[in-house]
């Protein structure tokens, strides 16, 4: 049988501390010798499925062809299905659990073209016990797809409408004309990104205010960190065409106290709000729940 895939790149909330990413590169390199690993990252928060789900999404425009396997999985050995994703009609598939963890990365790369759960024990690993299908389904279940193993022999087709969707926050514009949004990562340099796409703030002035964490701050759109004046805060159209909340060489993060799901409004500065990057303390609510599934059959 001819390899079908070189690549496999690997996405987990294992962290690098215990035994347990270099126990699944291993069971891939010994189903499949010739095939190369990419570790896109295993520092995603334990169990943070929205997390891991959100990281996929940002990366899986740029990873090479092959297999995507990516394992967050709090639910391992309950009912939640293992499953293989095809995507672009057999071009690449994604391995994991079926809890909305693929479910983003699937809609970003066009829907999925068929779905399989991985209930053929003739391609697992014997099991000493539930906890640990990345071991004992998931990595020989990727090693074998790059051998060229047909995905139906590793088992059961499924609708792909039957997977479990994933859950994005949505942006909303509100009847005064903010924008209530969400910080949906904070990467290693404290930049805050939000799902805000940079058109939706295109004809606004230059100063926008922020409200979240404790204060509210002006920010400035600028288009490089460099040019955000010391003392200010900068927002940027990040490498992924999102907003961001930045500071140059510094954390907007722990400028303005912002974490992944914290609630933020956008105003133009115009509107009344503090324009002079001075922090003014407001109480801020809960934000209602805007989330919603991603729409078409590949994340359902």
């Amino acid at each position: 049988m001819s390899p079908r895939f070189d690549t496999i790149s690997f996405l987990s909330d294992y962290g690098l501390d215990d035994e347990f990413v270099g126990v699944v590169k291993s069971v891939i390199r010994t189903v499949s010798p010739r095939t190369a690993v990419i570790d896109v990252t295993h520092n995603i928060e334990a169990h943070d499925v929205r997390a891991g789900g959100l990281a996929l999404a940002r990366a899986v425009q740029y990873l090479a062809p092959g297999v995507v396997l990516a394992v967050v999985d709090p639910g391992v050995g309950t009912d939640r299905h293992p499953v293989a994703v095809e995507v672009a009609d057999g071009a690449a598939y994604l391995v994991g659990p079926d809890n909305g963890l693929l479910a983003p990365a699937v809609a970003m790369v066009g829907g999925a073209t068929g779905a399989f759960v991985l209930d053929n024990p003739d391609y697992h690993l014997p099991s000493p016990g539930p906890t640990f299908h990345g071991r004992d389904i998931f990595a020989p279940v990727a090693a074998h797809l790059c051998n060229g193993v047909p995905p139906a022999e590793l088992g059961t087709p499924i609708d792909p409408v039957r997977l479990m969707p994933g859950l994005l926050p949505v942006s909303q514009r509100e009847d005064d004309g903010s924008i209530s949004a969400e910080v949906l990562w904070v990467d290693r340099y404290g930049n805050a990104q939000l799902n805000v796409d940079p058109a939706d703030i295109e004809a606004w002035p230059e100063a926008v205010t922020l409200s979240g964490g404790r204060t509210d701050r002006a920010a400035l759109r600028v288009d490089t960190y460099a040019r955000i004046p010391v003392g200010s805060v900068g927002l940027i159209i990040d490498s992924y065409g999102l907003l961001s909340v930045a500071v140059d060489r510094g954390s907007a993060a722990f400028e303005l106290d912002l974490g992944a799901g914290q609630a933020i409004t956008l105003r133009p500065a115009a509107m009344g709000q503090p324009s002079n990057g001075r922090p003014v303390a407001v109480a801020l609510g809960q934000k209602p729940s805007t989330e919603r599934p991603e729409e078409g059959p590949d994340c359902s």
